[in-house]
């Protein structure tokens, strides 16, 4: 059976009514009397705007670009294709298009030409990334023919203008004291930044080729020089960091610069400048372009020559601020973090994030009086202490109690003071089973607590004494449930003090910045820097929190009487649990570690025992708790004796285990890396007997 043929206007119409690219025709007076409407970039135009028109009235690229394409096939009769064109979207003049354009003429039966079909590409992504790349290998291929500082740092600047940037600078740190090489370690923010380079010519900075000043604070500039990230910002007139220097940044908007990005230039984790690129006439910095940056700074960090300048004792107090800090912040399932450290005063703030037992995470935040060496020696030793003790699973205020006698033991920092106290302090710990949070604080300001809709929650969290002031004083807790993506806020004194409204004020204004709870952590840190303007003369820390609750289908939990015959009960409803969760290789493991802490429960506990499985990303948790507040104890066994291997053989089964006590209970419990393989348990079969084990 023969189809019926198909009509030509029906493919052309399917044709101009579907296709993704934009499809014109255009007569001989070069009007265009058909189009695609759905061709990406002209979406949004009427009919109106292009039948009927030249080119000219509607397609991106410079005045005129597109037609000449046009007259030259018209002239040639040749067909052109894929011919790059660049210029502002016809739908919206402030997003930059770049097509590809092909044109073929239409031929009459005699030959002429009386028309064109114009196929037109949008391929900005495409070319965007083309152009990232090229810039890359211009920075490569340009920079560091010499080893002269300034010379190349202009051959940065003349790879990234006017081609990635309308505008960049380059400042250097100034070099160290009789020239010697830069060091590792923090740059304050106050340090002096010397510019020696800047293009182009036209655009006229307040801030001169050879000038050596610090950058206003706080602003994207010092932040960038703080922890070294860089920053993609874009820029508006009303931005608070601007007004850190109205006539200074004056240049910036009289240039209608619309974004910039602050990079920082390193080399071998020393710091040694920042470069900063701007843009006003082209489109504004994408998230895209911060690599870009980023590599290009790398690149020319390599040829840069050592600049940096520190005041000695300074530059000392503040790089052992800095080692005493907290390496990387390990990812919790509790919560995630962001924090901003300024160590403007050389002073001993700290903070740390330390994993506890159950999934269980402590927030802390500390300030120690005094400034200088001293200061920061202090501060390494009790932030040390606090660790240790809250490893040990104590309970917050226990914690304190402890930590105010190490602290009445150490020498004052700042032996001036009238009140004598050492340090203040301020301890948050949150339990994602429970969605509970304990707070608990030393002479320290009160953490601010923000609901997921960002409305303020008020808690009453008593202030305790300082640490190291004597007095017996108690230190009391308050414990809250948060509704998961509540955010709280520690900072010190450093943050809240800057202005004359007092500390009160200055927390309304962090309620404020924390609002917009559904922000990047970091962002809400920079902003409320930028809003606060924390004290030159002090340091400065704010640690963030976003708590996240964990699930409950993640947690099992059974209450067994005290009755050895529950043991083999408890193996069979861990092999349940984790056949559930997929978790059968672990299931052997798991019995085994379980077993010998139900057993202990029952022959050492008192009272009913209550088993608790968890499994937490990566981790599996047992924990098994009893009424008996004595803590067991681990020893060896002879090799004639017929028990006491239980709790050596749960130390090597584990990545962690401990003891947690409360003021009813104690918890016994057990943590699994489940990306280790699980051969320890063969392993253990090899070293006793088997007997031994099925004893278990």
């Amino acid at each position: 059976m023969t189809g019926c043929p198909v009509d030509d206007t029906a493919v052309l119409n399917a044709l101009f009514a579907d296709s993704p690219q934009g499809l014109f025709v255009f007569d001989a007076e070069r009007k265009v009397t058909r189009y695609n409407p759905a061709g990406r970039g002209v979406r949004g135009l009427s009919a109106g705007d292009v039948v009927g028109h030249v080119v000219d009235d509607f397609a991106p690229g410079e005045a005129g670009e597109f037609r000449a394409l046009i007259d030259e096939v018209f002239a040639t009769g040749e067909p052109l294709r894929s011919r790059l064109v660049r210029g502002p979207s016809p739908s919206d003049p402030q997003v930059t298009l770049a097509v590809e354009v092909s044109l073929f003429p239409l031929r009459s039966r005699d030959g002429g030409i009386p028309g064109l079909v114009g196929v037109v590409e949008d391929v900005t992504e495409r070319q965007a990334a083309a152009d990232r790349l090229a810039v890359l290998s211009a920075v490569h291929a340009s920079v560091g023919s010499t080893l002269e500082v300034g010379t190349t740092a202009e051959e940065l600047v003349r790879a990234l203008v006017p081609a990635y940037a309308d505008a960049a600078s380059v400042d250097l740190l100034e070099d160290g004291p009789g020239g010697g090489a830069p060091r590792a370690g923090p740059v304050p923010t106050d340090v002096p930044l010397r510019r020696v380079a800047f293009g182009p010519p036209t655009f006229e900075p307040a801030r001169k080729k050879g000038d050596s000043l610090p950058f206003p604070f706080p602003t994207p500039f010092t932040q960038a020089l703080n922890d070294t990230h860089a920053r993609l910002v874009q820029v508006a007139p009303d931005d608070p960091w601007l007004s850190a220097d109205r006539d200074g940044f004056a240049p910036l908007i009289a240039a209608d610069v619309r974004s910039m990005i602050v990079a920082p230039l390193m080399a071998r984790d020393t710091l040694l400048g920042l470069l900063t690129l701007y843009r006003n006439r082209t489109e504004a910095f994408e998230e895209a372009d911060l690599d870009v940056a980023r590599q290009a700074a790398a690149t020319a960090s390599a040829h840069l020559d050592n600049a940096r300048s520190y005041r000695r004792e300074h530059t000392v107090a503040s790089a052992l601020q800095r080692r005493l800090q907290p390496g990387e912040i390990p990812r919790l399932t509790a919560v995630e973090t962001a924090h901003v450290y300024l160590p403007e005063g050389a002073g001993g703030a700290w903070f740390d994030v330390i994993p506890l037992s159950g999934t269980r995470v402590a927030l802390v935040v500390g300030d120690v009086t005094g400034h200088g060496i001293e200061a920061a020696a202090t501060m390494g030793q009790l932030r040390i202490a606090l660790r240790t003790l809250a490893l040990q699973d104590l309970e917050p205020d226990e914690v304190l109690i402890h930590l105010n006698e190490v602290a009445a033991q150490l020498p004052a920092a700042d032996t001036s003071a009238a009140d004598r106290h050492t340090a203040t302090c301020a301890i948050v710990v949150y339990d994602p089973v429970s969605r509970q949070c304990t707070m608990i604080r030393a002479g320290h300001p009160a953490p601010v607590v923000v609901d997921p809709d960002g409305s303020p929650l008020v808690v009453d969290v008593p202030q305790g004494p300082p640490l190291g002031a004597g007095g017996g004083q108690p230190f009391t807790s308050t414990v809250v449930q948060l509704a998961p993506g509540s955010l709280l806020a520690l900072c010190t004194r450093g943050l809240l003090a800057s202005g004359d409204e007092g500390e009160t004020a200055a927390g309304h204004d962090l309620e404020n910045v924390l609002a917009t709870t559904s922000r990047p952590l970091q962002e809400l840190c920079d902003t409320a820097v930028y809003r606060m303007a924390p004290s030159r003369q002090d340091d400065a820390v704010l640690l963030l929190a976003r708590f996240h609750a964990l699930a409950p289908e993640r947690v099992a939990d059974w209450t067994l009487p005290p009755d050895p015959i529950v043991v083999g009960t408890a193996r069979r409803l861990v092999h349940q649990q984790l056949a559930a969760w997929h978790l059968d290789g672990a299931s052997f493991t798991t019995e085994l570690i379980v077993s010998e802490l139900v057993t202990n429960a029952i022959r050492y506990g008192k009272g009913p025992v209550r088993l608790r499985l968890i499994h937490d990303q990566r981790r599996l948790l047992s924990e098994v708790t009893d009424a008996n507040s004595v803590s067991p104890h681990l020893r060896h066994a002879r090799t004639s004796d017929e028990g006491g291997r239980g709790l050596f053989i749960v130390m090597r089964l584990s990545s962690h285990w401990g003891v947690r006590h409360s003021r009813r209970d104690k918890t016994i419990w057990s943590e699994q890396d489940l990306d280790e393989a699980s051969s320890d348990a063969l392993t253990l079969m090899d070293a006793f007997d088997l007997a031994d084990v099925a004893e278990l």
